[in-house]
């Protein structure tokens, strides 16, 4: 499942409610996440921990390379995850976890293991944080810009280990992304974010030949095309800044949609589209608008 959106959309909030690590001045009002028969987000935080964080659900968080402690090696704060989810506690099965995963991730246990995060690159860093993230092995991994301050080629390299992760750990992924190009390459199903709402919610081959949500389409446009001969490449979502939080009833996008009608000043339901969902009024079948000719 891919998330895709603009910074401030959201995307990150619902990654770490999920986790159930939303700071201290913000709480999840309302919902449900269901794992493994068992809502996660209402039950107590002593059990989330004990049975499900790590466990059955990891995250790479966003600007993670940061993460890792710069006084203790990579060993040694691999083994601190597993000591505090009570893994194994022999010393050498420690070990034994810590190398498979490594090598899992394209790393070599005996040179990485004991150097220190300032002797890596920022490539190798990245493939330690999602070496931490894999220790526990969990069924679902949410991957919060996974590939950000890192050269193209190493992007592709970590979205290629993360393709194979899923593929040999049979484990579902989670990618949040402000870089809907990404998408294709790692998923099944795209939620398109704005301003805390997920505006649509459709599989790849409708993302990207007939985007449902006006927002989706502005999102297209702007991607860049190599084939392009056109100087102008690319389009921009106009009409300026527009604080989408300043909205509090309607349609969040309506100041900058195309489509714009006195309908969108109520707050749009979810609409199923060849099954399919898109928060938009213009697949309101009272509307006799749904026949929409995107270019």
């Amino acid at each position: 499942m891919g998330i895709v959106g603009e910074s401030g959309s959201g995307k990150s909030t619902l990654a770490l409610a999920l986790m159930r690590s939303i700071p201290d001045n913000g709480y999840i009002q309302s919902g449900n996440a269901i794992l493994k028969g068992k809502d996660i987000l209402n039950m107590p935080v002593k059990i989330f921990d004990e049975l499900f964080r790590w466990k059955e659900i990891s995250m790479i968080f966003q600007g993670s390379m940061n993460s890792l402690d710069p006084v203790f090696s990579i060993e040694n704060q691999m083994k601190e995850i597993l000591k505090v989810h009570k893994i194994k506690s022999e010393y050498g099965n420690y070990n034994k976890i810590i190398k498979n995963t490594l090598s899992e991730v394209g790393l070599d246990p005996a040179i990485v293991a004991k150097r220190y995060q300032h002797e890596l690159s920022g490539g190798m860093k990245q493939r330690i944080v999602i070496a931490n993230a894999l220790l526990l092995e969990p069924s679902i991994l949410i991957a919060d810009e996974p590939t950000t301050a890192l050269d193209v080629i190493t992007q592709s390299h970590i979205i290629t280990l993360l393709k194979n992760m899923k593929k040999t750990k049979k484990m579902k992924i989670i990618l949040i992304t402000h870089d809907l190009s990404l998408i294709p390459n790692i998923a099944d199903k795209v939620v398109i974010m704005y301003a805390g709402q997920a505006v649509e919610i459709s599989d790849i081959k409708t993302i990207y030949n007939k985007p449902l949500h006006p927002y989706t389409q502005d999102l297209i446009k702007s991607i860049p095309n190599i084939n392009s001969s056109s100087k102008n490449q690319t389009q921009s979502i106009t009409k300026g800044f527009v604080d989408p939080l300043s909205i509090k009833e309607g349609c969040k996008f309506r100041n900058k949609c195309p489509y714009v009608m006195d309908m969108c000043k109520n707050t749009p339901p979810d609409f199923r589209i060849d099954g399919n969902s898109v928060k938009c009024w213009l697949y309101d079948e009272n509307q006799k608008l749904i026949n929409i000719q995107y270019k």
